[in-house]
């Protein structure tokens, strides 16, 4: 079974008297375990399609299955209920409160989980995530003290706290320079590869979407290359 299945996806945002259609048509799948980048100049409509796919947003038709659930119909509450527990994020912008250490920065999402954890278990799942992207030395510093490199692996960390089966990340590089970039993008690709988790990389930029596994590139609202996983080792070509 796929991770991610759309079919005939529409998203039409009404402005007024006006209809705007920004979606027209998107059918995808992802599977599970897979490093996909999606792929589109400004205004292509990916940021429109990863709201949809992270269910912060529903579209205006189609069918959106995630992990065999139905979730183009699910109300504001039921999209924030499935978001809390199968899907991460991670932004341009880290996102993390000032004046607040990396590690109760990671805890945080965990006062909102389904699965209530005691502070020994929250503190213990937090840093063992610390560790994970190798900040175990900097788990007491708050952002101002860290890199921006940093920063984004705090935020990697955090997004990666509540174990989801999904994990987004919006133009992550957006704010760092070239080699802490592709320390972060190195980051995605042992995570994807050494704790299995699906990884779709929302970029404009070649580079960052040359570390995926497979591109899907929209324009226009439309899928226009990509949009089907490759076949199996051994498969039919």
């Amino acid at each position: 079974m796929n991770l991610i299945e759309l079919r005939d996806i529409y998203k039409t945002y009404h402005l007024g008297e006006l209809d705007v259609p920004v979606l027209k048509g998107i059918s995808m799948t992802v599977a599970h375990g897979e490093l996909v980048a999606l792929m589109g100049a400004s205004g292509s409509g990916k940021s429109t399609l990863m709201n949809i796919l992270g269910c912060l947003d529903h579209p205006t038709s189609g069918q959106y299955l995630l992990d065999g659930q139905e979730v183009s119909d699910l109300t504001t509450d039921g999209r924030a209920l499935l978001r809390n527990k199968k899907i991460g994020f991670v932004f341009q912008s880290f996102n993390l409160l000032a004046r607040t250490s990396a590690l109760e920065n990671v805890i945080l999402p965990l006062t909102y989980t389904h699965e209530p954890l005691s502070d020994h278990e929250a503190n213990s799942r937090a840093m063992e995530l610390i560790k994970l992207v190798g900040l175990e030395d900097r788990a007491h510093h708050e952002p101002s003290q860290l890199s921006g490199g940093q920063q984004q692996r705090v935020a990697i960390a955090r997004a990666l706290v509540n174990r989801p089966s999904l994990l987004f990340a919006d133009e992550p590089t957006g704010n760092l320079d070239s080699h802490t970039s592709q320390e972060v993008l190195a980051m995605f690709e042992q995570l994807n590869r050494q704790e299995g988790i699906t990884i779709i990389l929302v970029t404009h930029d070649p580079a960052v979407a040359s570390h995926a596994k497979r591109t899907i590139h929209i324009s226009d609202g439309v899928i226009v290359d990509g949009d089907m996983p490759p076949p199996p080792s051994g498969g039919a070509s």
